[in-house]
């Protein structure tokens, strides 16, 4: 927070983001045994994941994200929250393939 110069209202809105959008990701990662990117989800999971993503991006700015306290966001944190998503889900695939790789799954 101190690092960002973040107001708690801010933090608290990036940390719902990162939040959302990192489980919802995360689901595409642990789907399948291949990285991700070489396997294509249903058209279902595809549709809800971005739906969801979607909607979690514009929550902050409508009526309902106010009441839970959520704010816009300015630009330059947007980055630094996929910089964040971006090693969690490089992590997940490093853990993933160390996983199948010890046999782990039998």
């Amino acid at each position: 927070m101190f690092f960002l110069h973040a107001t708690p209202e801010q933090f608290r809105t990036g940390w719902f983001l990162e939040s959302v959008l990192s489980a919802s990701l995360i689901v595409l990662v642990i789907r399948t045994r291949k990285p991700f990117f070489q396997s294509k989800p249903g058209k279902a999971l595809f549709w809800t994941t971005l739906a969801v993503a979607v909607a979690v991006l514009i929550f902050p700015y409508s009526f309902l994200g106010s009441l839970f306290g959520f704010v816009p966001l300015p630009a330059a944190l947007f980055p630094v929250l996929g910089i964040i998503l971006l090693l969690y889900i490089t992590s997940a695939e490093m853990a993933k393939k160390l996983f199948y790789k010890g046999g782990s799954y039998k």
